[in-house]
């Protein structure tokens, strides 16, 4: 019996949701084929008919990460303290997609054909904004658009980085991350303050 078109759609989401938390916990290399299709609940040969390959099912879950970071971030190159507060809001709130990213960074080849095209392509496209901002002057022309990405990525990432740091009670955490997350927008309000023309 040939899977309907729902079904097939349906297997195909249930193994890309598996495949996150399995790239998130273990990394490419330790992540297993077989414990992504027992968790989405198909076998190994509807895995292998919808992705080639461990490495590509990554690339393809990390590209809809990245579509998704994009979404909820929304890079204003007038207003980046504004942006570093919704980058820092989005990896405290989802710090699996966060490992999920760094377990690429370190595992995938940056100069061979192991690179990730989609982050190339992601930081080209807000590079190519932060330029144009420049140019019409409503960000500071004397920065490096690349740096000035970099830059403010680390900022926006330093406490999404740091779980180890805080506070263990609730209550307390909450206060304590408010005021992490003014501390990130002022410092790139200090670099980069918002344009107001």
């Amino acid at each position: 019996m040939t899977p309907t078109r729902s079904s097939a759609d349906s297997a195909r989401e249930r193994i890309l949701a598996a495949a996150l938390a399995e790239f998130s916990r273990h990394g490419i290399a330790g992540a297993r084929v077989d414990r992504i299709a027992k968790a989405a609940r198909t076998s190994k040969e509807r895995f292998y008919a919808y992705f080639g390959s461990k490495e590509e099912l990554y690339r393809h879950v990390s590209a809809q990460e990245l579509a998704a970071v994009a979404e909820a971030t929304r890079l204003d190159p007038t207003d980046l303290p504004a942006y570093a507060g919704r980058i820092h809001d989005y990896f405290l709130d989802h710090p699996e997609h966060l490992r999920l990213m760094r377990w690429g960074q370190l595992e995938l080849d940056a100069n061979g054909d192991g690179a990730d095209d989609a982050v190339r392509q992601s930081v080209a496209a807000k590079v190519e904004q932060l330029r144009m901002a420049q140019e019409a002057g409503r960000l500071d022309a004397a920065w490096e658009p690349i740096d000035i990405l970099v830059f403010v990525n680390q900022i926006a990432l330093a406490w999404a980085s740091q779980p180890d740091l805080l506070p263990p009670d609730h209550d307390e955490r909450a206060e304590f991350m408010a005021a992490r997350r003014a501390a990130v927008v002022f410092a790139v309000a200090r670099l980069f303050p918002a344009s107001t023309g």
